[in-house]
């Protein structure tokens, strides 16, 4: 959905979305446990910051509140093969063109060495064929399988997750860039506040009285591209597919006309619900959104977010910041810092109440 954007008096520069981040404290591998890590948390009314587990996370609700995730699956979209005629390449799928998912845009190392007409063989069951080089590493390519293949099957079974740029250590255990629920494959990322979850945590919602329910919101790589210099509205904002369905619809509206408070896990699920609300409450949407949520947005919505430790000057925190008020949110972050929190995708938590 193509949003317009209201432009606000105050120009913001992307410097004011930065902070000093030791690169240390970016964490590198998951906790042994899901539900182990720490939680800040911040109320965006008075800007009392406090420390807590994300165990704690639970206390935090009430009977009537709903809970919305992210139940996208990130795909096993990276590529390990070789050339014919020898040397490593590597395919990163982005996007698929058309309903069958055997073309796709993609990226490609080393880019400058894949021409039209290359073939990369990976494992026994898939080899890539490159259409295109448009430059820059972008590709257009083709998945060539034996008949009766099914793309999604043999990406599942032959591909590897795309970690972020910033994670250099390799996931023993791949299903920990996954979370607990994710059941619709189709994100370049994982959404990740959802990864603090374990089975057990998502009963103990439903025993609490609690409701849950899920968006699908399929998370592209330009979610790592950082602002770039200059104003923050003018940044261009990715688009990403989405589908809010009538069984969340039913239920949001049910719990907020008697009280109940719509709790985000995630800034993915913000920009979802938001885009899919209407005057008078949430509607099924499924298509695209570009929705950008900078400072100065009114949300319609979302009473708490449950959100990760962001980059700096990325459009992610900036949605944060948006929330919760530009110098609280880094004033809560240098306090992470200080304490030492662990940052990014498989850091520690902060919720904003």
């Amino acid at each position: 959905m193509r949003q317009k954007r209201r432009r606000i008096f105050l120009i913001m520069r992307t410097e004011l979305f930065d902070y000093r981040l030791p690169p240390e404290l970016i964490a590198q591998r998951p906790l042994p446990r899901r539900d182990a890590s720490r939680m800040l948390v911040l109320d965006r009314s008075t800007g009392r910051i406090s420390h807590r587990r994300f165990a704690d996370f639970l206390s935090y609700l009430r009977e009537g509140d709903v809970v919305v995730f992210n139940r996208s699956r990130v795909r096993r979209s990276r590529l390990l093969g070789r050339l014919r005629g020898g040397g490593r390449a590597e395919i990163l799928l982005l996007r698929p063109l058309g309903p069958d998912h055997k073309r796709w845009e993609a990226l490609g190392r080393p880019g400058r060495r894949l021409r039209p007409g290359d073939r990369v063989a990976v494992g026994e069951r898939v080899t890539v064929e490159v259409l295109e080089n448009r430059g820059g590493g972008e590709l257009l390519v083709e998945l060539l399988l034996a008949p009766g293949e099914d793309p999604e099957t043999v990406l599942e079974e032959e591909g590897k997750l795309p970690l972020p740029p910033y994670i250099r250590e390799e996931l023993e255990d791949q299903e920990r860039y996954q979370t607990v629920f994710a059941d619709r494959v189709g994100s370049a990322a994982a959404p990740t506040a959802g990864l603090h979850f374990t089975p057990e945590m998502m009963e103990r919602l439903r025993d609490l009285g609690v409701e849950t329910g899920f968006v699908d919101l399929r998370i592209g790589i330009d979610t790592f591209r950082p602002l770039r210099d200059g104003e923050v509205e003018e940044h261009p904002i990715h688009s990403e597919e989405m589908e809010v369905g009538e069984e969340l619809c039913r239920l949001v509206n049910r719990a907020t006309s008697e009280g109940g408070r719509l709790v985000a896990v995630g800034t993915t699920v913000v920009r979802a619900l938001e885009t899919a609300w209407r005057e008078g409450g949430l509607r099924p949407y499924r298509g695209t959104t570009d929705l950008f949520i900078y400072p100065g947005y009114r949300f319609r919505c979302v009473d708490a977010l449950l959100t990760n430790l962001h980059l700096p000057r990325s459009t992610l925190l900036v949605l944060v910041c948006a929330f919760a008020g530009r110098e609280r949110v880094l004033t809560a972050y240098r306090e992470a810092v200080e304490k030492r929190y662990r940052f990014f995708s498989f850091g520690d938590a902060m919720l904003i109440t």
